[in-house]
C-alpha cells in the first residue's frame, strides 16, 4: 500500500529491487515552503544509512557551495527523484522513476518552490523528459511542465562531479550562485551575508 502524508513517503511497495536495497525511505529534507527545491538522482549508502538526502562527500559539496552563495542548507529543500537507494548504486531504472514521479510531483506542488535545481543528469532529464547535454546547459533555466504546472528548472551538474573533475567545480558554484538570484530574501530565507 503506497501512501504519501504531506511532503513524506510514509510506505511504498512499488519497486521490487528498491524495497530489497533499502533500510528506508529517505523523503527530502529542508522547509516545506523552500524558495529552491534541489533535486538529486537517488540516495546512495550514506543517505539510505542516515536518511536524509545529499549527506557524504557530495552534501559537502553542495553545502559549500550554497555558503559560497550566500545560503543556509536549512533554507532549501532537498529531495530525490527516487526515494530508494538502488542496489549497488546504479542508476535508477525508467520505471523506478515513473513510480516515484507522483511523490516528486506532489512534493513540487506542496513547496512551490521558485526554482527546481536538478543535481546531475538523471534529474534533469527525468524532469525536462529529454537528453541533456549537463556541462554545457549547467546553469540554464527552462520551464517545463511539471505535474499540470510550468516551473522554473535550473540544470545543474551533480555536486560528486566536482570530486572527480575539479574543472567541473566552478560550473557547478555558478549554478548555484544563479539559484541563489531567486531566493526571496522578504519569505524568511535568510542569506548568510544578511548576518
Amino acid at each position: 500500500m503506497e501512501q504519501m502524508d504531506g511532503l513524506q513517503v510514509t510506505d511504498c511497495e512499488r519497486c521490487g529491487d528498491l524495497v530489497d536495497s533499502r533500510s528506508r525511505i529517505v523523503d527530502g529534507t529542508g522547509p516545506p515552503e523552500a524558495d529552491l527545491l534541489f533535486v538529486g538522482e537517488a540516495p546512495g549508502a550514506q543517505e539510505d544509512a542516515d536518511g536524509e538526502p545529499f549527506v557524504g562527500r557530495s552534501g559537502d559539496v553542495l553545502d559549500d557551495a550554497l555558503r559560497e552563495a550566500g545560503l543556509d542548507r536549512g533554507d532549501v529543500r532537498i529531495t530525490n527523484c527516487v526515494r530508494c537507494r538502488p542496489p549497488d548504486n546504479r542508476d535508477p531504472r525508467q520505471a523506478e522513476l515513473a513510480n516515484c514521479r507522483p511523490y516528486l510531483e506532489r512534493e513540487i506542488e506542496l513547496v512551490d518552490p521558485e526554482l527546481i535545481v536538478t543535481l546531475g543528469k538523471v534529474p534533469a532529464e527525468h524532469l525536462l523528459e529529454r537528453d541533456v547535454a549537463v556541462t554545457s546547459e549547467a546553469g540554464d533555466v527552462f520551464d517545463p511542465e511539471i505535474g499540470g504546472q510550468r516551473r522554473e528548472l535550473l540544470v545543474s551538474v551533480h555536486p560528486a562531479a566536482t570530486l572527480y573533475d575539479r574543472s567541473q567545480a566552478d560550473t557547478f558554484d555558478d549554478a548555484i550562485a544563479t539559484a541563489a538570484d531567486y531566493t526571496d530574501e522578504d519569505s524568511g530565507q535568510r542569506r548568510l551575508g544578511d548576518f
